[in-house]
């Protein structure tokens, strides 16, 4: 397996992942969705909430309020040595006090570890009219997407890497130009050539071959894969496909093992 860099910018990342079959790309993009922990609100104690808003829809807007993760301190709730009572090495607590008239933002949950704290500062969570108070102490855990969708890290998906052959000038140059949706191709002095910012936006939808089968060619290599990855904050882009290969290499490892034992 080989993967090589892109773009990366903010929470979005762009890589090629080359030599593995299309089930080994579909695992990796599967594990980086449900299986990468991250650190979400589970628990919720409402002390005090004469807001409008019933107590389960303030416990939902938390537990959807993304937190920043450290995946070197923090252990899933199941693999903890406290077995899922919950302790500093798997959950931390987040406490939050305002009084109207306000708008309670994300950044006013004070967390007992500065490591962890809402990604998005200015989300909103609740509107308190004069008088109203909101208090409570909410608890954080490590979970994992399959379990959650507010544990998931990030959004990714892939598809074949284009390969586009010129081989030769087609006799309406414009009109394969304007035939690609995302400007792959350009004309440079009457020649059709390539836009080389734009190849890998190549979505294999063929137009341009339609348009002249006979001098363009375009194929999916099965072998080499583009990723697209974005981050909800949790956790960095690389962080993220990081943890995805080391799982991914785990459970293959764990595979084989398991293959020559039943061999055996």
């Amino acid at each position: 397996m080989e993967v090589r860099l892109v773009d990366k910018n903010d929470n979005k990342a762009n890589f090629i992942l080359k030599d593995v079959s299309p089930a080994v790309a579909n695992t990796f993009r599967r594990i980086m969705i449900s299986e990468v922990p991250v650190m979400a609100i589970e628990d919720v104690e409402l002390r005090k909430n004469s807001s409008v808003l019933y107590d389960e829809i303030i416990a939902h807007r938390l537990g959807l309020t993304p937190l920043t993760t450290d995946l070197k301190t923090y252990n899933l709730l199941s693999e903890c040595k406290c077995k899922g009572e919950g302790c500093a090495r798997c959950s931390v607590k987040l406490t939050l006090a305002a009084k109207g008239p306000c708008t309670v933002y994300a950044s006013e949950l004070k967390s007992k570890d500065p490591k962890i704290k809402p990604v998005y500062p200015k989300m909103p969570i609740a509107k308190l009219l004069k008088d109203q108070e909101l208090e409570l102490e909410a608890t954080a855990f490590m979970g994992t997407g399959k379990d959650h969708t507010k544990f998931s890290p990030c959004l990714a998906f892939y598809k074949y890497r284009p390969q586009i052959e010129i081989k030769g000038n087609p006799e309406d140059v414009d009109k394969v130009v304007q035939s690609c949706p995302v400007d792959i191709y350009k004309n440079e002095d009457g020649k059709l050539a390539l836009n080389k910012d734009n190849l890998m936006l190549c979505h294999l939808c063929n137009a341009c071959v339609e348009m002249d089968p006979k001098n363009i060619s375009v194929e999916a290599k099965d072998d080499e894969f583009v990723f697209y990855v974005e981050s909800w904050g949790q956790l960095d882009c690389k962080e993220i496909a990081l943890a995805a290969l080391d799982m991914l290499k785990k459970r293959m490892d764990e595979f084989d093992t398991k293959l020559k034992e039943a061999k055996s």
